[in-house]
């Protein structure tokens, strides 16, 4: 189990750190293009729609298929691409290369989710999901600042580590997987993959759910900085600190979060955390003290560790032939429920005073996302 969790971990903390890599170098690279800062975001976004888009069709190519080397050929396209940004010497050139790592990205984690329920057993599986959400979870903590160190070099310089360091974990995955799910290669088409995943009620309704429930939770995610700014009057570097904080809770809860489960059991744990992130949104919008909203989001995105792996790991349970499709899926549910929390946070942080509406938002998603899995079921085995 070990070595599935160190190389799970890798994974997820590489591809993102790929993801926040390049927003320290917009500036630079703006100079560079001669392009303005409202175009400069199109090289994030490049990256975010070449792996949303191409999330709906790498599960079902992948489903049937021996998922090792479906990780090993995303990844070797993976870090081919990374280090073509590195040579990209117009906008156009990075746009292209940005997209393509996004695109060779949605072939690799989606794998790392539908591996685990087959490569540890039943009672560690919430474990290593926890061990793969940390790299995540950690690569969001320091993403920023590798680009940024790394950057001082040569704006190069980013791209090619990362690059290299794709390649160090490409032999890792050759040597420490097995092949996986030998004894499925049954070919799956495309239509014929969906369907079966929309057939299935608790597939669609766990979908749902997990969209809502992200829509909520990016929106205070994406607006906490702003908060901060405005309302309490913070610098860049104060911010900063205060997102390590928080940060530092959501990948406590991602280590430590199967405690809970082999204390609880899945559907109670997942239960409790639901009704925690309720009741701590509905009190954030009525603080006016700077280090008491610290404190009470650092708890807030630790329930939001703790919470993570039972998502993927229920999500999983619902099928055995068609893994891929419904991690990407996720994947693609929260890329879409970032994009509406951008747009519905900003007319929120905009009509209503401080974080008022934000976190409002936040308690009534997660509380629409609590009664979808209820009415999946999925609680009943708590009572």
């Amino acid at each position: 189990m070990k070595k599935y969790s160190i190389v799970f971990f890798l994974t997820m903390f590489l591809i993102g750190t790929d993801t926040f890599l390049i927003s320290p170098l917009l500036p630079t690279l703006s100079n560079l293009y001669g392009i303005s800062t409202s175009v400069s975001g199109w090289m994030v976004s490049a990256y975010a729609i070449g792996y949303a888009v191409c999330a709906l069709f790498s599960g079902p190519i992948s489903d049937g298929r021996d998922r090792k080397k479906v990780m090993i050929w995303g990844l070797t396209a993976f870090s081919i691409s990374t280090l073509l940004c590195g040579f990209a010497f117009n906008f156009q050139l990075m746009l292209l290369f940005r997209l393509l790592a996004g695109i060779s990205a949605s072939f690799v984690t989606p794998q790392v989710w539908a591996s685990i329920p087959v490569v540890v057993k039943k009672q560690d599986i919430v474990k290593v999901m926890g061990y793969a959400t940390a790299g995540l979870s950690v690569s969001q903590l320091v993403g920023i600042p590798i680009g940024s160190y790394l950057a001082a070099v040569s704006w190069h310089t980013p791209f090619f580590v990362i690059s290299g360091m794709s390649i160090g974990l490409l032999a890792l995955l050759i040597f420490v997987l097995p092949e996986l799910e030998v004894g499925q290669r049954e070919r799956f088409s495309f239509f014929k993959t969906y369907a079966s995943v929309f057939s299935n009620k608790r597939t669609l309704n766990y979908l749902i759910a997990y969209f809502v429930f992200q829509t909520g939770s990016f929106t205070v995610m994406t607006f906490i900085s702003t908060w901060f700014t405005k309302s309490f009057g913070l610098t860049l570097a104060g911010v900063g600190t205060a997102m390590i904080a928080i940060g530092g809770g959501n990948l406590i809860g991602s280590l430590f979060g199967s405690r809970i489960v082999d204390r609880f059991g899945i559907e109670r744990s997942f239960l409790y955390e639901l009704i925690a992130l309720i009741v701590l949104y509905l009190i954030i919008p009525f603080v006016q003290v700077f280090w008491l909203a610290v404190i009470l989001l650092t708890i807030a995105f630790l329930f939001n560790g703790f919470i993570f792996p039972l998502f993927m790991t229920t999500l999983q349970s619902t099928t055995t032939n068609a893994r891929s499709t419904i991690s990407s899926l996720s994947n693609a549910a929260m890329y879409f429920g970032e994009t509406i929390a951008g747009i519905v946070g900003g007319i929120l942080f905009n009509r209503f005073y401080g974080f008022t509406g934000i976190s409002l938002f936040a308690f009534v998603m997660i509380g629409i996302s609590l009664v979808l899995y209820s009415s999946s079921g999925i609680f009943k085995h708590s009572r």
